[in-house]
This record gives structure tokens, sequence and C-alpha cells, in this order.
């Protein structure tokens, strides 16, 4: 009894001394802009053979009310079956201009119940103001981003330029700035390499601390379009080029970046550019 009574009090001591289990980091994902309506099992299919884990799919202004809800309806009966996850995509620029708009697509898109989440996708770089007024231009871009994502309990994520972290609103740079209101963000590193000072990791460097900074998930982009024949339009997209390329290089930046991060994987776009891309 003696020599019982010993060995669980030196188990006990070991267990003590084992640090917590830490939680697992989710593995790095894929991700996908969907801005058109394709056939849903062909779009699922593409998905699962990819391994996209969320879609973000761009919806009507209003979704509740409009003919196409049976289509959407089908997909995420689809998406869902195969564990994909979907973002309603909202894009319009305008919507800087237009927040009651705004609120109110996001509002009819998340009462269908078929939405994991939102998807911002509002760039206001390429707004007017944006060389003629930008400091009001950018509070009516942040209030924007608070006010939709403070009125959904559902994850909301935006899109953001790789070189945000140099312009700045009140003195704070704006990639933080937007960080702060949303729950996640995917920066746009449009590169076709995943290394060297041009490459996907250093262009996502600084959005990665930033939101690492803030305990917010972040993803990087990919582009798979055509955006023009010039030197610089090229290297800002896999267009032309192999699939295997995309996923060597997509495999690259996923074991490139810091250990410990916030980082979630990639985001490609789009499933038309992508889709091409693997039947080259």
């Amino acid at each position: 009894m003696r020599v019982r009574v010993m060995v669980l009090a030196v188990v006990a001591a070991l267990l003590a001394m084992t640090p917590p289990a830490q939680a697992a980091t989710p593995a790095p994902g894929r991700a996908m802009w969907l801005w058109d309506r394709p056939d849903p099992a062909d779009l699922v299919a593409f998905a699962v053979d990819h391994g996209v884990s969320e879609i973000f799919v761009s919806l009507p202004p209003d979704l509740a009310h409009d003919p196409s809800l049976g289509y959407y309806r089908d997909l995420r009966a689809r998406t869902r079956a195969a564990g994909i996850a979907m973002s309603a995509l909202g894009s319009e620029t305008t919507y800087v201009d237009q927040p009651r708009v705004a609120l109110a697509w996001q509002r009819s898109a998340l009462s269908t119940g078929l939405f994991d989440g939102v998807h911002l996708d509002i760039e206001p770089w390429i707004h007017p103001d944006w060389k003629t007024a930008r400091p009001a231009l950018l509070d009516r871009y942040l209030a924007l981003l608070s006010t939709l994502a403070g009125d959904t309990t559902l994850p909301v994520e935006a899109d953001i330029a790789f070189w945000l972290d140099t312009i700045k609103v009140h003195g704070h740079r704006l990639d933080r700035q937007v960080i702060a209101r949303v729950d996640a963000v995917t920066v746009m590193t449009y590169r076709h390499v995943a290394t060297g000072p041009d490459g996907i990791l250093a262009l996502g460097a600084k959005a990665i601390e930033a939101a690492t900074a803030a305990g917010k998930p972040v993803r990087l982009a990919v582009e798979t379009n055509h955006l023009g024949d010039g030197p610089i339009a090229l290297k800002q997209t896999f267009w032309s080029r192999p699939q295997p390329e995309l996923t060597g290089v997509l495999a690259q930046v996923d074991a490139g970046v810091p250990a410990g991060s916030t980082y979630r994987g990639i985001a490609v776009h789009d499933y038309e550019g992508w889709r091409a891309l693997a039947e080259l």
C-alpha cells in the first residue's frame, strides 16, 4: 500500500512539472474569391481538389429578396457538405460614401443564414478622393469598417494593400487602424515569387507583424488573372503560369512565414483565373 502511494505521488509530481499543452495553431489554408455564378457542383469540386477552406462569394445588393437566392442556397448546401466556409463578399467602393447602403447589403445577406462571415474588398485607394481629399476619405472608410464589424457577431475580414503601413491616419499607420476595426485581414501581396525583396513574404511582412501584435488572423493573397502585358502587371500575377508553379510558390510562403504569427494561409484571386491555370 505504501509503495502504491509513493508511485502515485511521483506520477502527480511529474504531471505537475509537465507544461500544459498549447492550443494548436491552425494549419495554413486556402481561400478564394468568387465573382460570378459558375455551376455549384463544379465550383465545389474544384475547391475541394485545391484545398480551399473558404470562399468569398460576391452577392447582389439585396440577396434576401433577389431572384438568385436559390443559387446561393444550393451553393451553401454543397459547401457545407464539403466542409467549406462561405463569406459574403462586399466590394463597392461607393460604400465609403454610402454606409447605410453597405449596412443594408450586409444585413440582407446575413439574414439568409447562408454565410459564416463577411469579407470586405473595399479599396479607398481607387476612390477619386484618394488624391484630393484623402484624410476625410480615410475617416469615412474606417468609420464604415467599424459600423459593419459592429453590426454582426460573425467575423468581418477586410482586404488591404500591402503598402498601407506607409499611409498615416492622424499619425497612425493605416494598416494598423484597419486591423483594429475588423476581425481579420487579407493582404494583397500580388507577386508570383515567394522570396526576395519584392516577393510575397517581404511584401506581407509588415502586415503580418501588425496583425500578430493585435492577435488577429492574417492571410496573404495572390492574383491569377491577366492584368496587362507590362513588366509591372506581369510580376503581379500567376496568369499564364502552370498550376504546379503556383502550388510550389504557395508552399514556399507557408513555410517562410515567421513561427508564432497569426498567419492563416493564402487567398487566391479568383476562381476563374485559378481554374484557367489548372487547365494549362
